[in-house]
């Protein structure tokens, strides 16, 4: 009886199922019609009911399932974009929005889970952003940007609900592991059609992302992940499994290779030899034959040798990589104004106003390819203070992990100081799929030290009170 008291009368029911099959017997036609001959745009509205669904179900389970296929959604999210109004909408957009409401209602539900320690330091950047998109050139633009950053907070937030203690940590690795098996997978095949259509020169392997560069970076977050996998004594491996991973692992630094990302081969040589200094030393050995076995890949040795040319300003002569970003920092730079350097001149001005102050532009709104050039350009000393402040409390939160997980306070500290390194060569804060999966793993890693934390000081607390 007392199960029965407070639910709905069937008449209600019927009457509630009727009206709900009406509007979708109304809306289904338009929708079709909208969406045109796009079968991944036909399913995209089942796709929202089914997520739907889940959100009222199970929301971490729901975040848990986004965090999994997310890495090899940009393909399927770019064929759902729809214009309307001049607004560019498509169902990734849909995504980050429940990404966003499902952290706000977890806060809700359980408050006491919500990061406090680091919380402010985030509020810090994201009022920052905020200025910078009320201030901004192009207001829309700026608004989809301060909702990626916020999307990048929701997923950190997320990350407490996974994690209460040391042992949570190792499902939030292998949630990330996991996620790398279809992009792997569809990097194999992209990788046997183009060489097989017209040989590997000057190709670069970019699987299910948008851009060879994000996908190279959420490599070497996945190469970490399995490092600590394979290494540390709280996940326990069967002989398969280990022998699984370890086969795994060469298979992902092959893919890295052929994305022909320099910054990235920077930083997962520097997370390996960071690993090999503090752990094991023998690893040392490998990591100096590593550069030699990989000068032998012709596209390798031919994006190091580029390098070497291109250095100079020459009317007509083309400029590499490294010299094309230092001459678009240096104009940007130049043409910040002392009243614009407090709170900058908006979020994504730097890429407005590119044809402007760079004379190499041709026209196009580049990028700035440095985040700390674009926080200090679009967001001012206070954007970069912010941002400054925010990497300082979470290197000296994951610090507090290393008294529970070695290890994994290392990978994720390496984490930390892979995303400084990139950070200063490209445009970071633009890919999301990558940063969710970052802010995901160092959210976990800040769970667990302060975890860490608050069970030290309920142990003082617990003996001050029995004397």
């Amino acid at each position: 009886m007392g199960s029965t008291a407070h639910s709905p009368p069937p008449a209600l029911l019927t009457g509630v199922a009727l009206l709900v099959a009406l509007a979708l017997g109304l809306v289904l036609p338009l929708y079709a019609d909208a969406m045109g001959d796009s079968y991944v745009r036909l399913l995209a509205l089942p796709a929202l009911l089914v997520l739907g669904f889940l959100f009222l179900l199970d929301r971490v389970l729901l975040l848990g399932l986004v965090l999994l296929f997310r890495a090899a959604a940009d393909l399927v999210f770019e064929t759902t974009r729809v214009s309307l109004g001049g607004l560019s909408i498509g169902f990734g957009g849909l995504v980050n929005a429940f990404v966003i409401l499902i952290a706000v209602l977890l806060v809700a539900a359980k408050p006491e889970r919500f990061p406090r320690r680091i919380a402010p330091a985030w509020t810090g950047f994201l009022l920052a952003a905020l200025i910078g998109a009320v201030s901004a050139p192009e207001r829309g633009d700026a608004v989809r940007s301060f909702l990626g950053l916020l999307s990048y907070f929701a997923v950190f937030v997320g990350a407490f609900y996974f994690v209460r203690g040391p042992r949570e940590f190792k499902v939030c690795v292998k949630l990330v592991l996991l996620s790398s098996l279809l992009p792997a997978a569809y990097a194999l095949v992209e990788l046997a059609l183009h060489g097989l259509g017209g040989g590997l020169q000057g190709f670069r392997l970019k699987s299910t992302f948008s851009h060879p560069n994000i996908f190279a970076f959420y490599l070497t977050l996945v190469l970490s992940m399995a490092v600590y996998a394979l290494k540390s004594p709280l996940i326990a491996l069967s002989p398969l499994r280990r022998m699984a991973l370890s086969a795994y692992l060469p298979l992902l630094l092959g893919l890295l290779l052929l994305t022909q990302t320099r910054s990235a081969w920077v930083a997962c040589f520097a997370i390996f030899a960071l690993y090999a200094l503090m752990f094991e030393r023998r690893y040392l050995v490998y990591l100096l034959l590593a550069p030699l076995l990989a000068l032998l890949v012709p596209g390798v040795r031919e994006r190091l040798l580029e390098l070497g040319s291109g250095n100079e300003v020459v009317q007509y002569a083309r400029l590499n990589s490294f010299a094309w970003r230092l001459q678009i920092w240096e104009f940007g730079l130049r043409w910040i104004r002392p009243e614009h350097l407090p709170l900058g001149y908006g979020l994504g001005a730097f890429k407005h106003f590119a044809p402007t102050f760079f004379p190499y532009s041709g026209g196009v709104n580049f990028g700035a390819h440095n985040i700390y050039v674009q926080m200090l350009f679009e967001l001012g000393v206070l954007g970069l203070a912010s941002f400054a402040w925010l990497f300082a409390r979470l290197l000296a939160t994951l610090r507090r992990m290393a008294a529970v997980d070695r290890l994994g306070a290392f990978v994720a500290i390496a984490l930390v100081v892979e995303y400084l390194i990139i950070s200063a060569s490209d445009n970071i804060f633009a890919y999301l799929a990558f940063n969710w999966y970052v802010w995901f793993v160092l959210g976990a890693a800040c769970a667990v030290a302060l975890s860490r934390t608050e069970t030290v000081a309920g142990a003082v607390q617990a003996k001050g009170d029995s004397t």
